[in-house]
């Protein structure tokens, strides 16, 4: 064979299997990459306008795909309630994808998770459309509407409802709040105003306030600073510790102070039960200085503290406490949940359900079951322990202060006809005559059953400890069995 010959069949033969390989790997190997590539317009057309599976709140809808009329598209995603659930479900938007669980659970929703590929398989063989999986969320609806009713019109908010022993979410809501529908509309036109309305009336529609919104947890994070006491072994709930009305703090111009006015004012010693009840600043910051940063900020992290893994499935903003050496006095302010200590209201949940459940933190869990299109079971997340943060013999001491807290302390005005356990907390937020009034806590206290925490932002003192002191026992009285 003429050597010209022989290179010129080389190169065909190679030309010829680059082909076949290319043409393998984008029918196999590549095939499901390029059609979920975020640049494959036709896809997302194809997936936007298709029955996308629904969101499931006992039984019921509160996100589903529903003929449409249009000419383009022949689903219409719609939103039930969506005030209530604006911020767990997110939106499923042609103009600017999907937030919130439309996008966590997407793979489900939209059918193109692995588990549902025989289903695909027989979907493709029938010419029939893929509907997705549904998935059913752990929510109590009366719960969560309870919840919801709990912050007023015009005030930033959020509640939490977990059950203690499975970390199972039973409601979890805020305000303010908006109309998903106005996202999932077909026209992108029509999308993009009543975006950018939302945002220009102060609604920021991509996140879910409870698990994103961090801030300064006041007085709720001495949860935290008593845990670190009380294991230290220098302190037990009987410890009479001083209580100076004015703290000096070293290299500082500002002293600790208690709240004026309050009853820490009325006693210069008091027992440990006490001083916790009636949340004294100026102990906690003495007892802090004394025995350093590193057992607070390790009761912190271990409660989830400077930790960024959690999701439930939606991510979760990691709450935070310095890591990096503090001097005394930044020490001092940030063991009152000041400086720059920041906590989401899941978070603060995740201390009080640990409390009640003899010190175990469960990791919250939002999704209860996920079926295909027959219904068949497919996924059904099991509880699962976060962290084992605390000893029994800690929880119960601690169960103890948080029922004083109630019964003689700054929450007495939560008392209910269910016997509950809380911690208060104050934030001042550096606006003049505005803070972040907190709560958490759990309920009955003998048979813990749920955790409720509640913050409302930027609020004046006097509306927000009412808010927080009365709407603990409401939401507690509205969802325990009795």
């Amino acid at each position: 064979m003429n050597e010209s010959v022989r290179y010129a069949w080389f190169g065909i033969v190679a030309i010829f299997l680059v082909l076949i390989g290319a043409a393998s790997y984008i029918q196999v190997i590549g095939a499901e990459d390029l059609r979920t590539h975020e640049a494959n317009t036709r896809e997302l057309y194809k997936q936007f306008g298709g029955p996308r599976g629904p969101i499931l709140v006992a039984g019921e809808p509160i996100a589903e795909s529903v003929p449409s009329d249009s000419t383009s598209f022949n689903y219409q995603r719609v939103y039930n309630q969506p005030e209530l659930y604006s911020g767990l479900t997110g939106f499923y938007s042609l103009n600017y994808g999907q937030t919130g669980l439309e996008q966590r659970l997407n793979e489900w929703l939209s059918g193109t998770s692995d588990d549902l590929f025989v289903e695909r398989l027989r979907q493709n063989l029938t010419g029939e459309e893929n509907p997705g999986a549904s998935v059913e969320l752990t929510l109590d609806p009366a719960a969560q509407e309870a919840a919801y009713d709990l912050i007023p019109e015009g005030v930033q908010g959020s509640v939490v409802v977990t059950e203690i022993d499975t970390g199972r979410v039973l409601a979890m809501t805020s305000r303010p709040s908006y109309d998903t529908n106005q996202l999932a509309v077909h026209s992108t036109t029509e999308a993009s105003e009543n975006m950018d309305a939302l945002v220009e009336s102060g609604v920021s529609p991509y996140m879910n306030q409870p698990t994103a919104d961090t801030a300064q947890p006041g007085s709720t994070f001495k949860l935290i600073d008593a845990i670190a006491m009380l294991e230290s072994g220098e302190y037990d709930t009987d410890t009479v510790m001083d209580v100076p009305n004015s703290l000096d703090l070293p290299q500082a111009d500002v002293p600790i102070t208690n709240f004026g006015g309050g009853a820490c004012a009325q006693r210069n010693s008091a027992e440990f039960t006490w001083v916790f009840a009636q949340s004294c600043n100026t102990p906690f910051s003495q007892a802090a200085m004394d025995m350093g940063q590193e057992p607070i900020l390790d009761v912190a992290e271990r409660f989830g503290f400077n930790d960024d893994s959690i999701t439930i499935p939606l991510s979760v903003e990691a709450s935070y406490f310095p890591d990096e050496e503090l001097h005394d006095a930044t020490l001092a302010q940030s063991v009152l949940g000041q400086v720059d200590v920041q906590a989401s209201a899941l978070q603060m949940n995740m201390i009080a359900a640990g409390i009640a459940n003899d010190g175990t933190v469960m990791n919250p869990q939002l999704v209860d079951s996920v079926r295909g299109p027959d219904m068949n079971l497919l996924e059904e997340p099991q509880p699962e322990v976060y962290s084992e943060a605390i000893s029994e013999e800690t929880a119960s001491q601690m169960t103890q202060m948080m029922t004083q807290t109630v019964e003689a302390g700054t929450a007495a005005a939560a008392q209910s006809s269910v016997p509950i356990a809380a911690k208060t907390g104050t934030a001042e937020i550096g606006t003049e005559d505005k803070v972040n009034s907190w709560i958490t806590g759990f309920a009955p206290i003998d048979d813990p059953q749920v955790a409720v925490t509640l913050v409302y932002r930027n609020v004046d003192y006097s509306v927000g400890h009412r808010l927080t002191v009365d709407n603990i026992g409401t939401i507690v009285e509205a969802v325990v069995e009795q």
